[in-house]
């Protein structure tokens, strides 16, 4: 099977990068996959058919073109559509993105997976790579957070691992908070955890891959029952 998988920002590709050999295996075993950052998530065009400027590669703003270029793509066998919901409501952005594909013609084709409220959630979800990679972090931060909660994700993170936290990034302004991002990507990456992570989203999106490639989760002695 080959996969397209579409990011909004080239520090969710970076994740990615790290993830994708952990959920289904190593690339061209059997599985290979190509990875499309964008600039930014944008919004769903009225009517699905504005036009639009493909340099700017905004991602919501581009996919009606690049799904329905996908449906005649032969080689193609599936697109993965990783966002932010960040104050989206997530059933009501789900159900417009999945009339998006319909009118496409992708139904068929595409999975679209949300992170809730920012992709940083799921560095939240699993603390121990979190600690490994910033064994210094203010833990005392997180007290208090919900898995998964709207509560603006990345300036928690920003306080927990970052000296001087959230303010001190916003005073800076850009570029640093996509530095930030990217180095999280880098750090804790490489450490997560698919199996134990708490992140209901990334829940969502490691089992939905992987029923999307036919891989079967990891077989744990402790838990599983043997055949």
């Amino acid at each position: 099977m080959h996969i397209e998988i579409l990011t909004e920002d080239s520090s969710g590709q970076r994740l990615l990068e790290y993830l994708l050999p952990k959920l289904i295996g190593p690339h061209g075993d059997p599985h290979t996959w190509r990875l499309h950052t964008y600039r930014g998530i944008g919004r769903i065009p009225t009517g699905l058919s504005a036009a639009s400027d493909p340099s700017k590669r905004i991602l919501l703003t581009e996919l009606p073109r690049l799904l329905r270029g996908y449906v005649n793509t032969p080689w193609v066998d599936a697109v993965v559509v990783v966002l932010d919901t960040d104050h989206r409501d997530c059933a009501t952005f789900l159900a417009e993105l999945k009339t998006l594909a319909m009118s496409c013609g992708a139904s068929h084709l595409v999975l679209f997976r949300l992170a809730i409220e920012e992709i940083e959630a799921w560095y939240l979800g699993d603390r121990s790579a979190l600690l490994r990679a910033y064994p210094k972090a203010r833990t005392r931060a997180l007290e208090g957070y919900s898995q998964d909660a709207i509560c603006g994700t990345w300036e928690l993170m920003a306080e927990t691992v970052h000296a001087g936290g959230a303010v001190a990034v916003k005073r800076a302004g850009w570029p640093l908070p996509g530095q930030l991002k990217h180095e999280w990507a880098e750090r804790i990456g490489p450490l997560l955890d698919p199996e134990s992570n708490q992140s209901p989203s990334f829940g969502k999106f490691r089992d939905g891959l992987r029923r999307l490639a036919g891989t079967p989760p990891p077989y744990h002695p402790m838990v599983d029952v043997p055949p």
